[in-house]
């Protein structure tokens, strides 16, 4: 049976999912903190696949805070180390050494380049972006369909298909507000970070807009961090190597 941790006027409480089966937001919390602690840092790879099968790796560190903000630096290539983004809410920002301030970018946008754009790279708790309007059970997994809250979230809608079991993401498929499909998220290769943290190791994509390309993300480090809330600010942006010191 599985059971889904629930805070009730300050007690933490376990239901069994049956319980649940309407609580759409409740499942969607507890996926998002299956995925990731609330507050972490991390180490990962992303790998940019051509048709041609040339390739592209970027490594990036990430720290997040709370539900909606995260900030990124680039450790390589060489032509891209020093970069940092910042995401709050909503909003994000590019910072290039030299340039001499943050600029504005958009949640559609990629800057590695690949199937994975902004709003992947820098993402935050589904259940702060999506509703849950939807759960189709079957024997070994639901099908959660949600609707993004406002529209200035990267999909209109996902289909998501979670593992009764582990309470965690198979695929994700990703659509615009027309109801075409823009690109499908596979999750694989579960793996123990430590400090109770199992997750996907492996993130993988594909678009049907980008025929033949395909983007890796590859988690290699992950574990819970609180920092101050100045690390998510514009100031802070050229000196986010300071925290791995």
């Amino acid at each position: 049976m599985r059971i889904i941790p629930l805070i009730l006027a300050g007690w933490l409480v376990t239901l069994p999912l049956t319980a649940l089966a309407l609580d759409g937001k409740a499942l969607l919390q507890t996926v998002d903190r299956n995925l990731e602690p609330e507050s972490y840092e991390s180490y990962r790879k992303l790998i940019n696949i051509e048709p041609d099968n040339t390739r592209k790796e970027f490594v990036i560190y990430s720290v997040k805070s709370g539900r909606d903000k995260i900030v990124t630096l680039f450790l390589s290539p060489a032509s891209d180390k020093g970069r940092t983004t910042l995401r709050q809410g909503d909003n994000m920002w590019l910072y290039i050494p030299n340039v001499g301030k943050p600029i504005r970018i958009t949640s559609l946008q990629s800057v590695t380049g690949g199937v994975f754009n902004n709003a992947d790279i820098m993402r935050v708790d589904y259940a702060e972006e999506y509703n849950v309007t939807s759960i189709n059970e079957k024997s070994d997994t639901y099908l959660l369909t949600l609707k993004a809250k406002s529209n200035s979230v990267a999909y209109d809608q996902l289909k998501m298909l979670v593992d009764k079991e582990l309470l965690l993401p198979r695929q994700i498929e990703a659509y615009a507000s027309s109801g075409m499909l823009i690109k499908t998220l596979h999750f694989k290769d579960l793996k123990a970070f430590g400090d109770g943290i199992k997750r996907p190791a492996t993130i993988e994509t594909d678009s049907p807009l980008y025929k033949g390309f395909r983007s890796v993300m590859i988690y290699s480090g992950l574990k819970k961090r609180e920092v101050p809330a100045e690390v998510f600010t514009l100031g802070f942006m050229g000196r986010v190597e300071e925290l791995r010191r």
